[in-house]
């Protein structure tokens, strides 16, 4: 038996694993198209190498915004502590941090490579570097073979593990969309996920570099429609906002505000919560108290203990905007003035303007229809021989090293059931 895999990232390594472990008498080939293989492996958990999520497995179903259930299979014949033990067995020692999150000791990205190819290499899969796979070749309902800058090669199986398009510098071009409609096979709207959502404000150029821990953000539509609310650290760039809570807010919006078709576009506002830990009370008792301790200045200067300093003249100026007199003597400020601060301070807001693009997205949310590839599986219901596996597929989850173990589990879940018949 000849198998083909295409795509040396986390899914397209594993299967590969998957299928010589399965059938030791099976010839493995893993094509990749870069000089390396898991070339985004090296960027995930900034650098790091989030390989997966040490929790329950259940937990991991409410982790994935698309098509969860699809996973089922994939996820529980090859588990996070499946991949933990293959790591650790092939020299990448692990460890569990903040979230569970699972990262080698070493914190480099590259020790999980390491353990792969490794392992690859022991079992006697033969690698294929710089190796641009053009075609996969069908005869009728039936995979023949693939199609590669360096001729036509027979195959009795042929995985496809060609990733999204997120990072393309890493080699993800898209390529198994292709594959998959020259095999008849449908794919979904692709959009970037995991990003930065980009705002139409200016004043968040005077933001820039600015972190804010702890704080609440909802997102919502003109008509009071909440799409998602989390807590949890924010930053800002030059045009857009970050972190984690906006990366994975990201997750649930890219379809809104990139769907394809314009009258489906959403127009979101980001309200932020600068103080979501005291309710009103509390908070306007914290503001008498700074204005008792602040008495004889003005109101602009008595936020000193309430933000950092690169917030107070952004938040200033949106308070002058509503019409509040920041000169004035805080001995001044009515309750009324009290209660426009407090709802600035529950509103922080910026209207979404769009997301970051397939440039600095995390993940691909889109793909491969999972309607037609089977789940027990990973084959296509329509081509034989034909599996797809990891980003390619129209799945995909919230940071934390989930988005991998997807590809860990459906590239292990395709090349053991390719390797079996």
């Amino acid at each position: 038996m000849k198998i083909y895999v295409i795509g040396g990232g986390a899914a397209g390594m594993m299967a590969a694993i998957a299928a010589k472990e399965t059938n030791p008498d099976a010839e493995v080939h893993l094509v990749e198209k870069n000089d390396k293989l898991g070339k985004k492996i090296f960027i995930t958990g900034k650098g790091r190498g989030n390989a997966t999520n040490a929790c329950d497995m259940e937990e991991f179903f409410k982790n994935y915004v698309t098509n969860p259930r699809f996973l089922y299979s994939a996820l529980y014949s090859f588990t996070n502590y499946d991949v933990i033990d293959l790591l650790e067995k092939n020299g990448c020692r692990t460890k569990t941090e903040r979230g569970d999150r699972v990262f080698p000791v070493s914190d480099h990205a590259y020790s999980i490579t390491d353990a792969l190819k490794h392992y690859i290499k022991k079992l006697g899969v033969e690698i294929h570097y710089k190796t641009e796979v053009r075609a996969v070749t069908f005869k009728k309902d039936q995979v023949s073979g693939i199609e590669t800058s360096y001729g036509k090669f027979p195959a009795d199986k042929v995985i496809v593990a060609t990733g999204g398009l997120a990072y393309p510098s890493t080699g993800s071009t898209g390529d198994g969309y292709r594959f998959a409609k020259d095999a008849g096979i449908a794919v979904t709207e692709t959009y970037p996920s995991l990003v930065c959502l980009t705002v139409h404000e200016p004043d968040i150029f005077r933001l820039k570099g600015l972190t804010l821990k702890n704080i609440a953000v909802r997102i919502t539509e003109d008509n009071g429609k909440t799409y998602y609310k989390d807590f949890g650290d924010l930053d800002f760039m030059e045009d857009s906002l970050r972190g984690p809570v906006i990366i994975s807010a990201s997750a649930v919006l890219t379809k809104y505000l990139n769907a394809y078709d314009p009258s489906k576009r959403k127009l979101l506002t980001v309200h932020i919560d600068l103080k979501p830990a005291l309710n009103d009370s509390q908070l306007d008792e914290r503001l008498l108290r700074d204005f008792q301790e602040f008495k004889n200045k003005e109101l602009r200067n008595t936020f000193s203990n309430l933000f950092p300093s690169q917030l107070i003249p952004v938040f200033n100026a949106r308070l002058e905007q509503k019409g509040t007199d920041i000169n004035r003597k805080v001995s001044e400020v009515s309750r009324e003035t009290r209660k426009v601060i407090i709802d600035l301070i529950r509103n922080f807001d910026y209207t979404v303007s769009g997301t970051g693009s397939f440039k600095e997205a995390i993940v691909t949310q889109g793909g491969v229809s999972v309607k037609e590839i089977s789940p027990n599986t990973m084959e296509s219901k329509k081509v034989k021989g034909l599996y797809f596996a990891g980003e390619v597929l129209d799945v995909d989850g919230y940071t934390g090293g989930f988005n991998m173990q997807m590809a860990f589990s459906t590239g292990h879940l395709a090349g053991q059931q390719a390797a079996l018949t």
